[in-house]
């Protein structure tokens, strides 16, 4: 597998998410009141960080193929992408499907739907692996995404349109989880219902995937205001941390309340939005700034996202059998010494093998050429159209 340039900043937010989602699962499964303060109560917010990381890494292939000479191949981006994400999702539903003991009790909800990434859909909280959800959630918008771009692009001011599907998405987002808030949620505080109508469903959980899009195309279709806004990508840390915090509070104040659901979630996406931007900012603080091990977290951290809850649920016995708090430092120690490298092992065992094997049969195109805008006062004077180079018959 050829060696790629890696960029600091969204190691350091994949790693920050996966550390976050691991704090938080650790709260509600393991120890109730592990000492992570606020972190753990929040940290469910750290899946928000990879939808966004996911929207703009995905949404930025397409349009920057669908710019290029090779142009863009619909057939080799499912390949690619099922062989990056599929291999180890289908190896760790093979231990929870044949294997007992590993589901350690767990009901286990039926294979079709894991298979078809619908497992989301009125998922009740608390099955096996439940965790597969947001799985779900990035599979569909793998599915959809370049269907609906490929779509916007044939269009006739195909680039207006796809920002208008941008803000549509935001709106439509805010309404569904208005009148399902209103229908199912009510003044219950939470509990069943929230989980299984909203904060599993699809349809209400695809701001910051969304917002990722938008990024990608702000990027690859108006030059002018992209570079202004990477030549000041501290400012970009500063506001994404006091969003994102806002967001964070508020959500630990209110997490269930009709404002919060409604609202939220956006207010968390531009948080997360500022976080990329920063992140992609030449000379930013969070982009020139390795953190120790958070490049190698980072790698591993789709493995230890898959695994690292069930670790967590098999191990909690054990240590209370040899008298270890599992809300103790050394439980947690424990813990995160076998998450790790279990995540690891997956990822050198499964994922590494199928990434080779992906960029040996399918390769990304090769960069190519970009069109540049016309010349005019206007940086962004170029042409309104999603330029759409398509092989997706090949």
């Amino acid at each position: 597998m050829k060696s790629i340039t890696r960029i600091h900043g969204l190691d350091t937010l994949r790693a920050l998410a996966i550390v976050l989602v691991f704090m938080n699962h650790y709260v509600l499964f393991v120890s109730k009141h592990a000492p992570f303060g606020i972190w753990g109560e929040v940290g469910w917010t750290g899946v928000d960080l990879f939808f966004g990381l996911s929207g703009y890494l995905i949404g930025n292939q397409i349009f920057s193929a669908m710019r290029s000479d090779a142009g863009f191949s619909l057939r080799t981006f499912y390949i690619r992408r099922f062989l990056r994400t599929l291999p180890a999702f289908y190896a760790v539903l093979a231990l929870y499907a044949c294997w007992p003991w590993f589901r350690a009790g767990l009901t286990m909800p039926p294979l079709w739907q894991f298979l078809t990434f619908t497992q989301n859909l009125d998922l009740t909280p608390g099955t096996a692996f439940s965790h597969a959800w947001s799985l779900c959630v990035e599979e569909q918008f793998y599915v959809l995404l370049p269907a609906i771009a490929l779509l916007i692009a044939a269009m006739r001011r195909s680039l207006a349109w796809a920002w208008v599907a941008v803000a549509a998405s935001f709106l439509g987002g805010m309404a569904i989880r208005s009148y399902l808030w209103q229908a199912h949620v009510g003044d219950s505080e939470g509990g069943f219902a929230y989980y299984n109508v909203i904060y599993y469903s699809s349809l209400c959980r695809f701001d910051e995937l969304v917002a990722g899009v938008a990024l990608a195309l702000l990027k690859n279709h108006h030059a002018g205001a992209w570079s202004r806004l990477t030549s000041r990508g501290n400012w970009a840390l500063a506001a994404g941390m006091a969003v994102g915090g806002t967001a964070l509070y508020l959500f630990s104040q209110d997490h269930y309340g009709y404002g919060m659901t409604v609202f939220g979630y956006p207010l968390l996406a531009l948080g997360v939005t500022l976080l990329l931007i920063a992140a992609l900012s030449p000379g930013s603080l969070l982009e020139k700034t390795p953190i120790p091990g958070f490049g190698k977290l980072a790698l591993w951290s789709y493995a230890i996202y898959l695994t690292h809850k069930q670790i967590f649920l098999l191990l909690k016995p054990e240590l209370a059998q040899h008298g270890i708090s599992a809300a103790s430092w050394t439980g947690i120690a424990i813990m995160t010494a076998v998450s790790v490298p279990l995540g690891w092992l997956l990822y050198a065992a499964i994922e590494t093998p199928f990434m080779k094997l992906r960029d040996r049969y399918f390769p990304a195109a090769a960069s190519a050429k970009r069109s540049e805008p016309h010349s005019g006062s206007d940086p962004e004077c170029g042409s309104d159209r999603l330029l759409l180079r398509s092989r997706a018959g090949r």
